[in-house]
């Protein structure tokens, strides 16, 4: 790595403090929270200012907000972004930490569609494939899924009387038990699967959330019954919510925590 520049790291610090508080500062709130001299503070809001990165508050002489270069640097970042290829990246370095199998996967309909996947190294792991398509209340991307849709989205699409079909013996087929299950995902935060698409495999997953909060997908990390423990569940629980707070990231989430 080459050698950071002092003023460029100064300057993209003040633009970070614009996304606390109300999203505006003023020279000497920059001064206080930085523990930068004013002459050097003055120098560089004065060259944010004139590149149009942070515009004067209406009304509000001596703060500033960001201006319209920073959203415009956004929207083409955004424009190029790839939930698939993101979620590749990030359920491989989850995998690395874990040496289990991650998935990234969507919600359609009442059925997930996984869209990215990366195995385990171990010879006995989980069979799958980018692109399968399950029914969501029978695996832990698809119930974390589930539980993030607003109640009447939820009663459309899952209506009570609703068939749910049984993947395996461990697989929930009552509507009303399926209903408690997710008011406890919500809860925690986390799903948990126990062989409940496949025997031999139990999952947990988190939810993936983009620049407006909504959740848009999940990611699971899947684990042969020889390797799933109640010991481990916390771990693998507190991996995912990493892996898929760091996609939310990629994908503009800022979380408020």
């Amino acid at each position: 790595m080459g050698r950071l520049v002092p003023a460029v790291t100064r300057a993209l610090d003040i633009l970070e403090l614009f996304l606390d508080g109300d999203g505006t500062l003023s020279a000497p709130d920059i001064v206080r929270k930085l523990q930068l001299p004013r002459t050097t503070v003055h120098e560089l809001v004065t060259t944010l200012a004139v590149r149009k990165y942070i515009v004067p508050v209406a009304g509000q002489p001596g703060r500033y907000r960001l201006g319209v270069r920073p959203y415009q640097l956004g929207a083409r970042y955004a424009e190029h972004l790839d939930l698939a290829a993101e979620g590749q990246q990030v359920a491989r370095s989850v995998a690395e930490t874990c040496d289990e199998t991650v998935h990234v996967a969507i919600l359609e309909d009442t059925d997930v569609i996984y869209i990215a996947k990366v195995d385990s190294t171990h010879a006995v792991r989980m069979v799958s494939a980018a692109g399968r398509r399950l029914p969501a209340h029978c695996t832990s991307v698809g119930k974390m899924l589930l539980a993030s849709l607003p109640e009447p989205e939820l009663a459309a699409r899952l209506p009570d009387g609703a068939e749910l079909t049984a993947m395996t013996p461990n697989s929930i087929t009552d509507p009303a038990v399926l209903r408690e299950t997710l008011a406890g995902i919500r809860t925690r935060g986390v799903a948990v699967e126990s062989r409940e698409s496949n025997p031999d495999v139990s999952c947990v997953a988190a939810p993936v959330r983009d620049r407006t909060g909504q959740v848009v997908a999940a990611l699971s990390i899947s684990v042969p019954m020889i390797r799933w423990s109640d010991d481990r569940l916390g771990e693998l629980e507190q991996l995912a919510v990493k892996g898929a707070a760091e996609l939310s990231e990629r994908l503009g989430h800022r979380s408020m925590a």
